[in-house]
């Protein structure tokens, strides 16, 4: 059953079990495949880049400057994402959109083999980069309920996560960290021909993935209109429990950047660790992700979506509080492993949720003001973050950690209750 025949319809929803047991389907599969190779040709330059910036500057603010530029795309061009989402044929956006990354990556890689590869030239292309991801994440995420039934939102929300988690932490930042062994720019050249595969991907989805679910005709007046972001402004700020969520997320995700600002000099400067080695520490790290990816859905069938994303970002607070305080390699690596799980854990009926409750017309704006206020506070949290690790590279963590944790507890009702009551429950 398609998720338009679902809405369409108003039938009853599947059971668990039965649906657990139901094919994704092969929309989904090709959706996910894409995924795969776009996060595998992701994780290289995600790998590749700072590793650079570390051979150039040993400063942790400018490293800081470095990862607030990825975030920077979400605050400028996170609304007119939207709106192209909304708009056009979302298949041919996620080609687009890694056409454009890998350009990028090709660009870097010229530079890095000609010897002039410079931190300007790192700050550019990280926004470039950005601004990709501001499509393809975008459109991923508008596709997912055009390609599975409602009840399997979670799911597949679930694969998706589990296909970042694995491919960016397990294959793709070991590779980036061996071939940055070997030469500086080859992870890049390596990267830019990986894009090349979701392109192709992305065009063979099926129909039912190119534009909303939502077959009813719209006039230039209609509120629900692909004309401007007002209608997504006006939903947004009219329902109280996303509204509530938004700023629930603009602070434990700022909290949760600040800790991070450094994280790549933490491993190398506090921790020891060779440069080479930083894609085995991310692997580590990795297995948390996957773990989280894999259960959320599991989770959230047995103690509903509220109750799950409550535990998952208190326990993520604790965990980078305890990386911070780690005394070596590897109790940083196990606690980063946790925070990275609850992460991955939170991500699914965050997700899920939003895919159920915005109506598919608009999603694509929708998410694009979401990520706009959330995501573009990052790289503010992020300088901060830089700031503090001049004084000690474990400082951020502690602050961090303490900050999630806090906010979880201040936001217990509003996730337990209101998600309930928002009618976003699974």
């Amino acid at each position: 059953m398609s998720a338009s025949s679902v809405l369409a319809t108003g039938s009853a929803p599947t059971p668990p079990n039965e649906s657990a047991r139901r094919p994704l389907g092969r929309g989904f599969r090709t959706l996910w495949s894409a995924a795969v190779f776009s996060n595998l040709a992701d994780g290289l330059g995600r790998t590749a880049v700072p590793l650079v910036a570390i051979t150039l500057t040993s400063d942790p603010f400018v490293i800081s400057v470095l990862t607030a530029l990825a975030f920077v795309p979400w605050l400028l061009f996170g609304l007119p994402a939207g709106m192209i989402v909304d708009r056009l044929d979302r298949r041919y956006v996620m080609a687009s959109a890694n056409v454009i990354r890998g350009g990028v990556a090709l660009w870097l890689a010229i530079l890095g083999a000609s010897g002039e590869l410079a931190l300007w030239a790192l700050f550019v292309g990280t926004l470039i980069f950005g601004l990709g991801e501001t499509l393809f994440d975008n459109a991923t995420n508008a596709v997912i309920p055009g390609v599975v039934a409602r009840d399997q939102l979670d799911r597949a929300n679930g694969w998706i996560q589990a296909a970042q988690g694995t491919v960016d932490n397990f294959v793709a930042a070991p590779i980036a960290g061996v071939l940055f062994s070997v030469s500086l720019a080859l992870p890049l050249w390596i990267g830019s021909a990986g894009y090349l595969v979701p392109v192709v991907l992305a065009v063979l989805l099926p129909l039912s993935a190119a534009r909303s679910v939502s077959t009813a005709p719209r006039s230039s007046t209609d509120s629900t209109s692909p004309v401007s972001t007002r209608s997504a402004l006006a939903h947004l700020w009219g329902h109280r429990y996303l509204r509530a969520m938004v700023v629930f997320t603009s602070l434990t995700g700022s909290a949760l950047s600040f800790a991070q600002a450094a994280l790549v000099l933490f491993f190398v400067d506090t921790m020891a660790v060779p440069a080479a080695g930083i894609g085995f520490v991310t692997a580590g790290i990795g297995i948390g992700a996957l773990c989280g990816s894999l259960l959320s859905p599991r989770l959230v069938a047995r103690w509903g979506r509220g109750p799950v994303m409550l535990a998952a970002t208190f326990t993520g607070g604790v965990g980078m509080l305890l990386t911070g305080l780690a005394p070596s390699v590897w109790t940083a690596v196990l606690t980063f492993a946790l925070a990275a799980c609850t992460v991955s854990i939170w991500n699914v009926p965050w997700g899920s949720l939003r895919q159920q409750i915005v109506p598919a017309q608009m999603f694509g704006r929708v998410l694009g003001v979401i990520r706009t206020v959330t995501w573009g506070l990052f790289p503010v949290a992020t300088l901060l973050g830089g700031l503090v690790a001049r004084v000690d590279l474990r400082l951020p963590f502690l602050i961090g950690g303490v900050v999630t944790s806090l906010v979880a507890l201040a936001g217990a009702r509003l996730l337990v209750t209101g998600t309930r009551r928002a009618g976003a429950e699974r």
